[in-house]
Order: C-alpha cells, then structure tokens, then sequence
C-alpha cells in the first residue's frame, strides 16, 4: 500500500512561472548558466546558484547552502514565489516533440522507502547523500521531485482527465520548444480518490532521483531522533516525487566506449569475441540490435553484431539476463580488463538518442578504440531485478522524463 499526500506547494505566480522554473542546474553549461542568471532575473537559478549576486563563483559547503536559503526567502519576499492556502495534488503535463507525460506531484512516505514500498533500482554514493542530506537541512525546501512510477491505474487515469478537460493553472512553452501545464487538485473528494487509488499500489520504483529520496530518508530519521514530539505527520517525513505510469516512462540505452583493447590486436580481440558471440561483420551499414542478448559493436571502421552463444553464458538470477552485465561478464572485465565500471578510466558511457550514430563517430575521431551499443532496458527489467533485492549496474537506463526545478517546491 503505497502512501501519498497533499501539500501546501510553494511555486511561480502564473505570471512569472516561465521565468523561474528551469532545468536541472546540472544541465546547464557554464556559458549557458551565466546567460541565464545575466538576462532573467526571475530565474531560480539565482536561488541555487547564490555567489552570483556577490560576483563569486565558488561557494561550496554550508555557507552555500545559508545562501541558497536566503536568495529563496528573498523570492518569497519578493512576491516570484507563494504557498499554496490549501494542501493539494499537482497534475504535470509535458509534451516534447516526441513524447508526452502526464503525472501527478504529491508528497511520498520515507517510510515506504524504508519498507520497500518504495524501491530502487540504483546503488547511491554515500559521499552525494550525506552532501545532498546537508543541503535540505540547511536550505529546508527541495525543488526538483523524485520520479516514481507505477502500474497504469484506471482510477487515477480518470481523475487526470477529469481535470485536463479544464483550463491549466499554468501553461508555457520553455526554450527548449517543451510545453508544459499544470493543474491543481484541492477538491477533498477528488484528493481521497487519489489517497484512495494509490492505497492499491503495493509498490512505487524510483525512475530517477536516488540520490535525493536516501538523503530525505537520512533527514527524516535525523531530525526524529531529535523531536521529542515526533508524530510522523511533519513534512520531513515525507518528500516530493512524480509519480508517472509505467507506459509512459521512456527508457534509453547507455553505449559504451573504450579507449584501448587492453594490449590485443583487433584480430586477436575479434578471435577472443569468437568463443562468445556470434559476429557478423556488417561494414558500413548501421546495426541496432531489436533482441535480447545481441549487442553492435563498432571497430576499425566497421559495424558488427554480436549474438550471445547460448553455451557460452550461464544464467542464475535476473541480473545475469540483463545485457548490460552480460556486455560486463563476458567481454568488459575479461577481455578488456575494466575491473570497476563505475570508475576506471578506460571506459566512458552516453545515452544512445542519436540513433547509434554516436558510436562510429567517437571512435572515428581517435578518441576511441571500439564502441557498443544494446537494446534498451525495458521496465519488466528494471522491476523484475528490483523485485529479486538486486541492483542494476551503473550507466545502464537514461530515463525521461527530465523534470524541471521549482515547478512547484516542497518545504521541510
């Protein structure tokens, strides 16, 4: 039983939301980030990014966070942003030229983290959650949700359409030609419906955001240890998420690309591939592979697909029938030597939405020896290795949505 709940968002005026909410800080460049905090003064951006208005570049630690903290009561102050009178749902809509998205922002349970109602597919970095646990302490909101997903569910489904067929509380087209609309649930009967709805979902995976809810979950347990009138209803306990069907989540591949081939020549490397896989030199024409198990790999100007041998590979849990860690198993860390995928130095990685062009480009270019590519991981993966207590491997699913920061903004 999955918990949601409503609440007081703080967010844009309508009239300036087009201006404040951005991209994720991190998704911009440095040439980029500077325009936008020269020419918008709006732009939330201010908020995460403080040293700008001291003409100081780097501020890191606590003192960036205080400061992070008072650029956003100076918004608040300054009338950008205000909170919500009543307790709500947020229904998010975002159409790109390719797809569409519609979810609803709610606040979720750490406790569903901690009971395996809410799961995740990921391993985090101690070192990022504690940094992440310090930024909420000290700033007290956080900006971009968490994203969940879950089984289609009729009833939700009709709730969102009832409220579609209205007039959005906000609708604008960001630079990037994306559309996005907002509408607000406050009506008791429609929030119970929802409550209600989501009470039948006996579990919600973690899409994207990792990070972000084991650091709201640190928070929680910290600052409970520490309320001697703890109840388990304060905003701590809970944090913000988009929650999204399964059927509208997109999930990409992640090539790889490797600088050397670990002291073979190409042919000894094709001979080793051999025992494997079986390879078909394909020249110059593109090959993506449509099956599990089959992989395309680019090298001295050539294509080739490579079909796993079925005698050459064992399989014992769901992790082992993911192609990600068999492209690791057979060829990554026996033949080309990378120990450690997450960190080694041979080996970078880039989500395929180019259409596989990117792997003989890099290499082309001599910045690489050999490339792979796979078929996406689809969510019957994800949730079928998740379900086992396992992890994926790093750099194995680049999902969409990518949400915007301060679209709506939850307080701790």
């Amino acid at each position: 039983m999955a918990i949601v709940k409503p609440f007081k968002a703080v967010r844009a005026t309508r009239d300036k939301v087009a201006l404040v909410s951005s991209k994720s800080y991190e998704a911009y460049t440095i040439d980029q980030l500077t325009a936008k905090l020269a020419f918008n003064p709006y732009t939330f951006l201010h908020v995460i990014n403080p040293g700008y208005k001291y003409h100081k570049k780097e501020i890191t630690g606590e003192q960036r966070f205080k400061l992070v903290h008072n650029r956003y009561l100076e918004f608040k102050e300054d009338g950008y942003l205000k909170e919500d009178e009543t307790p709500g749902f947020y229904i998010y809509e975002k159409t790109s030229s390719s797809n569409s998205y519609c979810g609803i922002i709610a606040a979720t349970s750490v406790n569903d983290y901690h009971n395996n109602v809410i799961k995740k597919h990921e391993s985090t970095l101690h070192k990022r959650e504690l940094l992440f646990e310090d930024y909420l302490k000290n700033t007290g909101f956080n900006a971009e949700p968490v994203l969940l997903t879950y089984p289609d569910n009729n009833s939700i489904e009709a709730i969102i359409e009832k409220y579609k067929i209205n007039r959005p509380e906000y609708e604008f087209t960001s630079t990037d030609k994306d559309l996005h609309k907002l509408w607000v649930i406050n009506k008791e009967e429609d929030i119970k419906t929802i409550i209600q709805a989501f009470e039948t979902v006996n579990t919600l995976y973690i899409a994207d955001g990792h990070h972000r809810s084991t650091s709201s979950c640190m928070l929680a347990q910290n600052i409970a240890k520490q309320n001697s009138e703890h109840t388990g209803d304060e905003p701590y306990n809970f944090f913000m998420s988009y929650l999204l069907p399964e059927s509208q989540l997109c999930i990409y591949e992640f090539n790889r690309f490797i600088k050397d081939l670990n002291g073979l020549t190409s042919e000894e490397f094709l001979i080793e591939l051999d025992t494997i896989f079986k390879i078909e030199n394909k020249g110059q024409e593109l090959y993506l592979p449509k099956e599990k198990h089959h992989f395309n790999m680019y090298l001295d100007g050539n294509f080739y697909s490579l079909a796993l041998r079925k005698s050459a590979y064992e399989y014992d849990n769901a992790l082992s029938d993911l192609d990600a860690h068999i492209l690791f198993k057979t060829v990554l860390k026996p033949i080309l030597g990378i120990e450690n995928i997450r960190n080694s130095s041979k080996i970078i990685y880039s989500q395929n939405k180019s259409g596989g062009l990117e792997l003989k480009t890099k290499v082309d270019e001599g910045l690489f020896k050999v490339s792979f590519g796979m078929r996406h991981t689809t969510i019957e993966e994800i949730k079928n290795i998740v379900d086992s207590n396992l992890i994926m491997p790093p750099k194995t699913t680049y999902i969409e949505p990518k949400l915007r920061s301060a679209l709506t903004i939850y307080e701790i």
